[in-house]
């Protein structure tokens, strides 16, 4: 299934029914008043969380959206019936703006809430609503009004507790099939992620939410690669795991790594540099022994100028290192559940 995570559409709530002008005609009533009744409710269009689904792909080929109009009133004082709303699905963390002024208009992340986004127009008014002292037989009734019609764009917004951030091949796809149940694409070339990927890692009193982010380069936050189509999923995670390939050429050290990831970070939303990270150095496989000893006495104390004080060395591919970084992960992100609840 192709993953699409924005959507630009077009909503109309339904129009107001018009109210009716009718008279009570019945035999030996000869002046029967005015018995028009009012106009239905027009349909609203409303977006509701289904778990379901993790993509809006529903979106991709239908642009607009339109609930029903309200029936209009009868005579007898009738009422006419209320349009259904119109109840469209969507994944959970779906942020609606409006894509004219780029406001947000809802953040959709609760089950059961429905999120109204247009609303229908009111019923019309029938002639009964109109008969006075002065006008026993008023012949005015009023149209219904107008549903509420809007451009949004839908934009999801992965969930996730931890984000995997790196450039392309630095082994988050490895990482998160070997820790998680979790089975993205993996392979030796740049973007092999071209989606989000999600694995939940279950210990024994918890459980939380992995998310494998297709790989950042430089320019990603001006558009570059995969874009703000990667930088947007960030945004929600709790902690952020800097993915560093321990065996680059020359010219892509550790460190250079780290500062182009956070300068992606920066460069997209200031607010994602003060998110908790830690560095994680993988392929730890491929060294020597003496290269790896070099690098952990070098590299905690150059990324600790950085602000950052957690630095694992792990191999995705062997699985070496993975269950000290887990039990601490696990930890940190019982302390942070613990500090929102």
């Amino acid at each position: 299934m192709n993953f699409i995570d924005e959507a630009f559409l077009e909503v109309r709530a339904g129009n107001g029914g018009a109210g009716s002008v009718s008279f009570r005609r019945e035999k030996f009533i000869p002046f029967g008043g005015p018995d028009g009744g009012d106009g239905g409710k027009g349909g609203d269009v409303i977006f509701k969380v289904n778990l379901n689904k993790n993509t809006l792909i529903d979106f991709r080929n239908t642009r607009v959206f339109s609930a029903k109009n309200g029936k209009q009133g009868s005579g007898k004082n009738m009422s006419g019936a209320a349009a259904e709303n119109l109840v469209l699905d969507i994944p959970q963390g779906t942020v609606i703006y409006d894509d004219i002024s780029n406001e947000v208009i809802l953040d959709c992340c609760e089950i059961d809430q429905l999120y109204t986004v247009v609303k229908g127009g009111e019923g019309g008014l029938g002639n009964s609503r109109f008969k006075s002292s002065r006008n026993q037989a008023p012949r005015k009734s009023t149209p219904g009004k107008e549903g509420e019609v809007r451009l949004i764009r839908l934009e999801l917004k992965s969930l996730a507790d931890v984000g995997l951030v790196g450039m392309p091949n630095a082994g988050k796809s490895t990482f998160l099939n070997k820790v998680s149940s979790a089975k993205p694409k993996i392979g030796s070339y740049p973007f092999t992620t071209l989606r989000p990927h999600l694995g939940t890692i279950q210990t024994s009193d918890s459980s939380y939410v992995i998310a494998d982010i297709p790989g950042l380069i430089e320019g990603a936050s001006e558009g570059a690669g995969l874009g703000t189509k990667f930088l947007k999923h960030i945004s929600r995670t709790g902690l952020l795991l800097l993915f560093i390939d321990l065996y680059p050429d020359e010219n892509n050290s550790t460190v250079n790594q780290i500062k182009a990831l956070r300068s992606e970070l920066k460069s997209y939303k200031e607010d994602l540099t003060q998110k908790e990270a830690w560095v994680v150095c993988n392929k730890i496989d491929l060294l020597s022994d003496n290269k790896l000893n070099a690098l952990q006495e070098s590299v905690p104390a150059e990324v600790s100028k950085l602000g950052i004080e957690n630095v694992y060395f792990i191999s995705a591919a062997t699985g070496r290192g993975t269950k000290e970084l887990i039990n601490a992960l696990t930890h940190e992100i019982n302390i942070i559940k613990s500090d929102l609840a």
